[in-house]
Order: structure tokens, then sequence, then C-alpha cells
């Protein structure tokens, strides 16, 4: 649908949820004055429009979006702490001339935003919105190809194109024609410095299984069909696990495998499929895929190398294939300390702790530079990172441990002149920024916080809401519901990291539903076998990227420098996989985008 007015215009395409024939986009007020485009889902509408009803709001759909509409007509941007769930939406007020712009807490749904050279704004969902108008202007911006060398993706902070902005999570902005654009407001944040969260182990284990099932019930409100994403680790499962409690026919379940046996969750998901009698169904990606990734570039706009978007967009389909809403395991790890990083981190503030700064600096830096790259070795003989994040300060260490690309490599791939574009800016600045300023008490909250604010808006929800979106699935992430999120951010440390484990709490919980050998198995993730593909079906895409005609006209690279990666890792010296899947999916990305003349 579209929308026009004077000097606005929306438009909405719509993938319809609730209300399936009843709450057509761009949507008016009952009284003329308000349009609304909104995308997400606002899972407690009905009890806000019974609220609205009884302060005089008169309703004709039976969709969550009029009850945006009468929120904000209610409350102005106050409506939005009262608003549970995913979204991003526009709002014209058609009398007093105002735009308002807001994105959900954590950065589910996204929103890009560009001031125009005519002095218009324009903003869309997709970069691809902004990329149709022809004023845009498609200049790329060196700091963000920094930023994705270094992250495997370009953060919320930054756009691959000069000009262009995302609409930071928990932010709003409110626009006035002829006005100066407003800058955007926080409405929302994650705390961690409160007091912890007292009593004894037991009641916050049902208080953290309270929160669980308020979250996973509310999400399983659909007009349409609906189930769930099963890897077969500890956060899925436990979705499924609560799912299944909750409903009266079988949670239908999917999962994809790989051609890898190393890699491949498969057998751990039939088993919790099993368990709890679902309707599962698998599928299998192998190197022969690989035609589709230019459709996976175009899905994403910018440069995105998280491999397992490849598996993630192929199990949606395969979800889509049955229901129309998945809700998936994403989010536990950052809300209650699940990955590895955030484990060793919390160790290694310790050792900060104890060791002074001068030490650490001068004996661990110099030991880490001297200590050799061995991907190769046992775990115990990789000392190089430990070593050089222990030089530092704790935001400083944990910022390179989530870095893909260290800086001291990402220097020896550039090229004279676009190191001197760069100047002295790192992509570890504004995340080490971030964590020296987040509201935390210890080093493991500010890690959390870092990936929570950081992180998952920039990779783990950019890559499901864009494979979702793209195969017409709905995904909804039941273990980001900010209550359950406030709630983990003021548990006790050894209630979220105990010993070696994370999620210490949340695999307490969930013993009564599930076995401990899916509860306290190694943690695998979703990780695509590329190592292996780029040295066997697909070692001469490795190998072309040297010579690449759109990395090599950029002039950002040293190009003999790439030739030799791809040479050292198709002869197995060195795992050179997680870069050379970000050059090739930058270099496809260009292309796309058309970004190099």
């Amino acid at each position: 649908g579209v929308w026009t007015g004077p000097g606005i215009g929306l438009g909405h395409r719509r993938l319809s949820i609730i209300d399936l024939a009843g709450s057509p986009q761009p949507m008016l007020s009952a009284d003329g004055r308000a349009v609304i485009v909104f995308n997400g889902e606002i899972y407690n509408f009905r009890e806000l429009r019974r609220e609205l009803e009884g302060l005089g709001a008169r309703f004709r759909t039976q969709g969550d979006t009029e009850t945006i509409l009468a929120a904000w007509q209610q409350w102005g941007p106050q409506c939005l702490p009262r608003l549970h769930g995913m979204f991003a939406f526009a709002i014209y007020d058609t009398e007093a001339r105002t735009l308002f712009l807001a994105r959900d807490r954590l950065g589910v749904k996204p929103l890009f935003t560009v001031m125009l050279s005519d002095g218009s704004l324009a903003f869309a969902s997709e970069l691809k919105g902004l990329l149709a108008h022809p004023l845009l202007r498609r200049e790329v911006d060196p700091l963000a190809v920094e930023d994705y060398l270094a992250w495997g993706y370009v953060p919320d902070h930054r756009s691959i194109l000069k000009g262009v902005e995302k609409l930071p999570a928990g932010h709003y902005r409110l626009l006035r024609h002829d006005a100066a654009p407003a800058a955007p407001q926080r409405w929302w944040d994650v705390s961690f410095e409160g007091r912890r969260r007292g009593g004894s182990e037991r009641d916050l284990e049902a208080e953290l299984l309270h929160h669980l099932r308020e979250a996973v019930t509310s999400r399983m409100v659909a007009d349409v069909p609906l189930g769930a994403f099963l890897s077969g680790g500890v956060d899925s499962s436990s979705v499924v696990a609560l799912m299944a409690e909750a409903s009266r026919l079988p949670v239908k379940t999917c999962s994809i495998g790989f051609d890898v046996a190393a890699a491949d969750e498969t057998a751990h998901a039939a088993r919790v499929a099993e368990l709890f009698g679902t309707d599962h169904r698998t599928s299998r990606v192998g190197a022969d895929q690989f035609e589709a990734i230019d459709a996976l570039v175009g899905m994403f706009d910018e440069p995105f190398a998280d491999a397992s978007a490849l598996p993630t967009w192929r199990v949606c389909q395969l979800a889509r294939e049955t229901v129309t809403v998945a809700l998936s395991g994403d989010g536990a790890d950052e809300a209650l300390a699940g990955y590895r990083r955030q484990v060793f981190h919390a160790h290694e503030e310790r050792l900060r702790g104890v060791l002074p700064a001068g030490f650490r600096a001068s004996v661990l830096g110099a030991l880490g530079r001297a200590w050799p790259k061995a991907d190769w070795a046992p775990r115990p003989l990789r000392a190089k990172a430990t070593l050089l994040a222990l030089a530092g300060s704790g935001s400083e260490g944990y910022a390179r441990g989530l870095s893909v690309v260290p800086p001291e490599v990402r220097g020896t791939l550039y090229s004279a002149g676009f190191a001197r574009q760069l100047g002295a800016y790192r992509a570890e600045q504004p995340l080490i920024a971030r964590m020296d300023s987040a509201p935390a008490r210890s080093g493991l909250d500010r890690a959390q916080y870092a990936d929570l604010t950081f992180w998952l808006p920039g990779d783990i929800l950019t890559k499901v809401d864009r494979t979702s979106m793209a195969a017409s699935l709905e995904a909804r992430e039941p273990l980001l519901d900010h209550r359950l999120i406030e709630f983990a951010a003021t548990l006790p440390e050894r209630l979220r990291v105990r010993g070696r484990q994370g999620k210490y709490l949340l695999k307490k919980a969930m013993r009564r539903y599930l076995p401990d050998d899916v509860l306290y198995r190694p943690k695998q993730g979703f990780v695509t076998p590329i190592a292996e593909w780029l040295r066997g079906p697909l070692a001469g895409e490795a190998q072309a990227i040297a010579t690449s005609a759109a990395l090599a006209r950029s002039g950002w690279f040293d190009t003999a420098r790439l030739a030799r990666l791809a040479d050292e890792h198709r002869s197995g010296r060195a795992d050179h996989s997680r870069l050379l899947w970000q050059l090739l999916m930058l270099d496809r990305s260009l292309v796309r985008l058309g970004l190099v003349s």
C-alpha cells in the first residue's frame, strides 16, 4: 500500500500475521489525523487495546497496528515503554506535520535513514529501499570497510554508504517539517549497575522459568501456522520444550545440517524433537549450494560475512514450507553469559585484578606479539590472543577477542593509500568506548552489554531478520523479551558464570525439561564448514579473490598479500577461511551495490 500527503509519502509491503484481512498498511487513525507504517509484532496489543478502550479509543480492526496508532495518540513518545515486542515504525501526524520514527529495544527490526541533497529525509527497512532513490549518493565510507573487516558486518553506528544512518536500537526520532533534523533519543537501555538480585538459587530459578514461559507463550499468538527452529542446543531446545508444554498440538520444528560431519548437529536436534514429540523436518547445506551466494548478498545489501547466514536462510526456507512464524533461541547467550568468550573474559578480568598493568603491558604484551599464531594447535597452545588480550584493559581485550580480524592483521591487508584514508581510526575504538561507559559493575557486565548492544543487533539479529524476511517468514525471539533481559542483568555473576560453565541458572532451571547431555554438552554453535569448502570445492573461489575485479579496482587492498593468504589457506599452512569469506562477500557486495566504478 501507498499513502501520500503534502511533503510526505509512506509505503508498505505486508507479511500478514495478525488480523490477516483487516489491517492493511499504511493505516490511518480513526480520526484521520495520523498514519502509520509498521514492521514487527506487538505481543501485548490485546492488553493495551483494552486499556485504550477504557480511555475512550475506538477500534475498527483486530490487529496490533491500530493499537500502536491509538497508543501514540494517547501518550506520544511515552507509548514506547508500553509496547512489548519487536518493531520499527513511522507515524506521521497530519496536523502537527511531524514524523515519529521508532525502533524496538534490542534492534530486532531495522530502520535506515538518509538526508538527501534536496533537504528531504528518506527512510526504509532495508538499504535497498534507499538505493531506489535517485538522489542517494553511492559513496563508500572507508571507516565502514575497516569496521567490516574487524567484525564481519557493518555495525549499527555505521553504514557502508556515507550519509546513511541506522536508527539505533531503543531510540526514536521526532522530525518536523522546516526544522533542523532532530537527533535520535534513547528511550530504553539495559543496565547491569543496579543491586544484584537476592534470594535463594531455587527462588531465582523459579523466577527465571516464569519469565521464560511468559516470553514463549506471548510469542505463540498468531493467525497463521507457527513453529520453531531447533538446533539441539540449550537455547532452541528450551524454547521448544516450553512451546510443547503450552501447545495442544505437536510443535512444528525444523533444523539444518551440513555435508561436513564435524559441523552437523542434526542428530542432537532429532533427539530433542523425539523427546517432545514434535513434527520435525531436516535439510542439509553443502558447498554445492554456493551458487546461492548472490541471492544472499542481495538480502543484506551491506557486506555481511557471518557464514551461518546461508544455513539460516535455508532453515527459514524449510520452515516456510509449513509455517509463517518461527520461534528462535537467539538472545540467551548475550543475556545470560553463554558465550565462551564471556566466560574467558570473566576469568581474564580476575587476572587483570592481580597482575600490575605495567607488567601486563610490557611482559605479556611482548610475549603475545612474539607468540606464533597456531590455529592448528591444541587450544592450550594457542596463547597469542589471550596474552595480547591480557596486555590491555578489559575493554581492549574483549574488543580484540570479539573481532574477526585483529588490527595488526588488517593493517597488512590495506594499500598505503587506503591506510591514509583511515588515519588513526581503528574499528575497536567505538566498542571500547561503549564498554568503558556501560551501565555496569564488572567486566562480565560490560562484556554482556557489548554483546547485547553491539554484536546482537549488528550480527545475529541482522542475519535472522534478513534471511527470514527473504523467505516471507516471521522469526520471533522469545529469549530477547525485555523483561527477561532486565531480570538477567540483575543476577549475581555466580548465577551467570560458574567455573567454565556459562548460562548457569538457565541450565539449572531447564533440568526439569532437558537431559544433562543436552544442557551440558560442549557448545557447538551454528558454524558453517567454510574452511573445508575453501580448500575443496570452493578453492578456486578463494584463489580468485586476489584478482577479483571489484576488490582490485577499489584500490583498498594489497592484492599480492591477498594472493598469499589464499595460497596459504588452500595448501593447509594456515586457516584464513573467515578472512577469505569476508573478502569474498565484500567483493560480491561491491558488485551488487555498484559501488566500484
